[in-house]
């Protein structure tokens, strides 16, 4: 009897799983939020792209080809997120989606690429790995993880204007961010290991920070601008520096966004 009523018990759970790809018909929030999510910002790093990533696709009878390169690329328009209807499942990567990582979707990057997404509304900033593709909507240039929606506090609105910059790293360690390549103001020491800080509109509050973390550490700093940005930067750091104790020490310190840059002339 007691067989048969578990039995009984099973049969009618299985009838509530739905027998699609997702069993959620609309996109949501995740149900139970971890007690903590890691927002730390995706490392760029040198990738080969996979040459299966790169083949033409169509979606709802639009034809996409996506880009052999991203180094360069620049673009701002609308983003949207996505979550726990897709939490799980594969991307075009070939990865699991997590909703709880700094991830996102784009419809001809290649994959993987590393994006330094801004919020032009909050000026608030973080670095994704794009490992999936999508949106497919005219107006949305990119779709974030709900871990990157809530970096950049859009989860509320939905959607937010951003501005996209491909970080790009060649087999060299050369960086280049947007159209920006990664280069120090002075001529000496234009080699080594560098530690991206933040990305600031405010040069005094950008420089009163070089100036503390200078003193924190005892290492040096620049603030290179571009468009009105000042791109707070330690380095070069000497060989006796633990480059990836220091930039853990950043990240736990609330520097999210900070990443290494290795500069090789």
């Amino acid at each position: 009897m007691t067989r048969l009523w578990i039995l009984t018990i099973i049969v009618a759970l299985s009838g509530c799983v739905s027998s699609g790809r997702y069993s959620q018909k609309h996109d949501s929030a995740p149900r139970h939020v971890p007690v903590e999510v890691n927002l730390n910002a995706a490392e760029p790093q040198y990738v080969e792209y996979k040459e299966a990533n790169s083949r033409p696709y169509t979606v709802l009878g639009k034809h996409y080809f996506p880009m052999s390169e991203g180094k360069g690329y620049e673009a701002e328009g609308e983003a949207s997120w996505y979550g726990q209807k897709f939490h799980g499942h594969l991307t075009a990567n070939g990865e699991i989606y997590n909703m709880y990582e700094l991830t996102a979707a784009h419809k001809t990057l290649p994959l993987p690429s590393f994006v330094r997404v801004t919020n032009t509304d909050n000026n608030k900033s973080t670095i994704v790995r794009v490992n999936d593709r999508g949106p497919f909507h005219n107006n949305r240039v990119i779709d974030l993880s709900w871990a990157a929606a809530r970096k950049l506090d859009i989860l509320k609105t939905g959607t937010a204007r951003v501005k996209l910059e491909v970080i790009h790293v060649d087999k060299n360690g050369t960086v280049t961010i947007g159209r920006e390549e990664v280069k120090p103001e002075s001529e000496e020491g234009n080699n080594g290991t560098f530690i991206q800080v933040a990305a600031l509109a405010d040069e005094q509050r950008a420089n009163e920070l070089a100036k503390g973390l200078a003193q924190l550490y005892q290492v040096p700093t620049y603030t290179p601008e571009a468009d009105g940005i000042f791109r707070l930067r330690l380095g070069p750091l000497s060989g006796d520096i633990d480059s990836e104790k220091l930039l853990q020490d950043l990240r736990s310190s609330g520097f999210h966004e900070a990443f290494k840059l290795i500069q090789n002339e």
